[in-house]
Formats: C-alpha cells, structure tokens, sequence
C-alpha cells in the first residue's frame, strides 16, 4: 500500500517541475572518483572483513536486549570501521564485482548502523522490539514522540517531535485491511 503512495506523490512531484534541469558536471566527476576509489586505494581493508565485523559488532551488541553500555561500545567499533572503510581496496574489474558492490553499501551500512544505535540509546525505554535491560519499562513520553535523527556534516542530531496525526487517506486503508 505505502510502494502505491510514494510512486503517485513520486510522479505529482516530477510533473510539477518547471523548466530544464541542469546537472554539475563537477558533481558527477566527483561522484565517480568517488565510487572508483577502492580499486585506486593503497589499503589493505577487504569489504568482507569489514561486512562481517559489522555484523557481529551489530548483533553482539545492538541486539533484540540492549543497555547503554553495549550501545556505547558499539558506537566505538562503528567508528572504528568506518576508519577503516577509508584503507578498503578492492581488485579486478567493475562488470559484476560483489567486492566491490559491498564496499561501495559499507558506507550506507556503517550509518545506518551508526543511527540504529544512537537512536536506541536515546530512547531509554523498552517497546516493541526495543527493549533496553536498563530500561525495562515503557515510558509513554515515547509513545507520543518520534525519535528523529538527521545528519548534516556527517554528524548526527536527535529531536523528539510529536507523533503527527495520521492522514485521512492513510487512516482508510488501515481500516479497510481490518
């Protein structure tokens, strides 16, 4: 239901662009050094060692019961790989290279990753499938709240905003699915 919304608000947006866009030449070339860096890189990081440390950094320590402890080291080895990131190489060429697929997604993963665990050491509570032993009741404050993280220079930001009231349209596709 929500892929429907978003390509029809999707298309009502790009309809209501005036005029011809223009593209940066110097952003694109900028992009694609960008990508291509990895195999131009004199590190010695393999992206696979990085996926996996991730993966066990992230389930050993941002798992289904968290605490602030855990949540904090986690952010400390995140930090750590994404420090590493920087060394990663990569060898052969670019048609279908899953080595270098992944590290070109390491970068979206460690800031996701990053986010998911700030996000659950701000909320200090336990709901749904966050559930903090340090904090193991609900706190309602939560329930009427978004905990909302941006990122602007590469550093991210919380603010608790106010659940928004949900639209009519939405409301009616709830109650048809019951």
């Amino acid at each position: 239901m929500f892929g429907r919304r978003a390509g029809l608000h999707a298309a009502e947006y790009a309809k209501s662009l005036k005029g011809t866009l223009t593209v940066d030449v110097g952003q694109v070339e900028g992009a694609a050094r960008e990508v291509l860096a990895a195999f131009e890189s004199t590190g010695n990081e393999n992206p696979y060692t990085i996926h996996a440390d991730l993966q066990e950094c992230m389930q050993s320590l941002v798992g289904i019961i968290r605490n602030a402890g855990e949540l904090r080291k986690a952010l400390d080895e995140i930090a750590v790989l994404k420090q590493r990131l920087g060394r990663v190489r990569v060898g052969g060429g670019r048609d279908f290279n899953p080595a270098w697929h992944l590290a070109l997604d390491l970068y979206s993963m460690l800031s996701v990753s990053e986010a998911v665990t700030l996000g659950a050491l701000e909320r200090k509570e336990s709901r749904g499938g966050h559930t903090r032993d340090d904090y193991p009741l609900a706190d309602d404050h939560f329930g009427k709240v978004n905990v909302v993280i941006r990122r602007k220079g590469g550093a991210f930001s919380f603010a608790q905003e106010p659940l928004p009231e949900m639209p009519d349209d939405l409301k009616e596709l709830l109650k048809e699915r019951t």
